[in-house]
């Protein structure tokens, strides 16, 4: 946006000191006039008197203080230059840092040193946001290549497959077809499950009163065929939780865990879906059995692609976005996620979401 140059901030706060200088001493000049020279008589009659009329004083007065506001003057200006300079420094590193952030430099920091002032605060305020900045860059930048190996994968496949067919013409054309649709809807359940943690990440979604008991009742009747055709019980139970936010976000939310749960289990295993009313906060928490996992396999299972190599793995693993994508809906809904290994085995994870009082 074009706008018209104008007076520096430094120049305005040396000409507002200068100003402030002048009209004290204006002030004091009028102190000794009303208070000092209205007492000396305009002539002195009694000629016996050695004091000067105020005629005399006045020639006298009035030229020094003519040159102590010219010395005024000159010493606003200079001091206040000096000292606008001095009380914008650390304003001009902020803005220094602005620019190298503006130009995909954000490992710079200002780390501003003194006494906690606004200008520290807003320094260290700057710091923490290129910070997360910087983080978010590099979380993003790890996730495109993640993602982009994962979408070639089965587009490497399938460009495979059609080769091999094209090179052999006596293949069985129906296995090609079901080989090429399994790793076609691998391929679109990876790319849904991109744009739905793109949905969450953005935030983009309406929030409604939505109570995390029955989409928690919902997700495990949606999944109890799939328990049931591996053996498993899946027990719900619980509170009334309710909370703000989007009901499909938060059932696909419940849904991924309760799936993790039953896939990544041992055979003939339990599911454990429960909520939690606190005065503040809702909790959902979803349990399995299983082997026992080691704490830096479980730290690591919520980032993007991490499927964890320690747990049991099956034809139904999911694209290694199920946590990612309940991390993301947890943070869009202010909320926050917590894995734990059970001592006995499997996996104990807790979303826990702020009351619809407290949003």
């Amino acid at each position: 946006m074009d706008r018209p140059p104008g007076l520096s901030v430094r120049l305005k706060l040396t000409l507002s000191y200068a100003g402030f200088i002048m009209i004290a001493g204006f002030l004091l000049l009028a102190v000794v006039w009303f208070f000092l020279l209205r007492y000396i008589p305009d002539v002195i009659v009694n000629q016996s008197m050695r004091m000067p009329d105020r005629a005399a004083l006045l020639r006298a007065f009035v030229p020094k203080a003519t040159v102590m506001m010219a010395f005024l003057l000159l010493f606003g200006l200079v001091g206040g230059w000096i000292l606008a300079g001095s009380m914008l420094a650390p304003l001009t590193r902020i803005t220094n840092a602005t620019r190298l952030a503006a130009n995909g430099s954000l490992s710079h920091r200002i780390q501003l040193e003194g006494n906690n002032d606004e200008f520290r605060e807003l320094a260290d305020a700057f710091d923490t946001m290129l910070a997360r900045l910087e983080a978010n860059d590099a979380e993003q930048q790890r996730f495109a290549a993640n993602a982009s190996h994962e979408l070639r994968t089965p587009l490497a496949i399938t460009q495979t497959l059609l080769d091999v067919a094209r090179k052999d013409s006596s293949r069985d054309a129906g296995e090609l077809v079901e080989r090429l649709h399994f790793v076609n809807t691998r391929a679109i359940d990876l790319t849904e499950a991109l744009l739905l943690l793109s949905r969450a990440n953005q935030r983009a979604f309406a929030r409604e009163p939505v109570d995390l008991s029955l989409i928690a009742e919902e997700a495990a009747e949606t999944l109890l065929p799939l328990a049931e055709k591996r053996g498993m019980t899946l027990e719900t139970s619980g509170d009334v939780a309710p909370t703000l936010g989007s009901h499909a976000l938060l059932l696909q939310m419940t849904t991924n865990l309760v799936h993790n749960a039953i896939v990544h289990n041992l055979p003939e295993g339990t599911v454990w879906v429960t909520t939690t009313f606190r005065p503040e906060t809702v909790q959902l928490t979803v349990e399995n059995t299983g082997e026992k996992l080691h704490r830096h396999v479980v730290a690591t299972l919520v980032e993007p692609f991490q499927r964890g190599s320690a747990r049991i793995r099956s034809d139904h693993a999911g694209v290694g976005l199920g946590l990612a994508i309940v991390k993301s809906i947890a943070q869009a809904h202010h909320g926050t996620l917590t894995l734990t290994p059970r001592p006995t085995g499997g996996l104990r994870v807790a979303v826990e979401l702020p009351t619809k009082s407290q949003r």
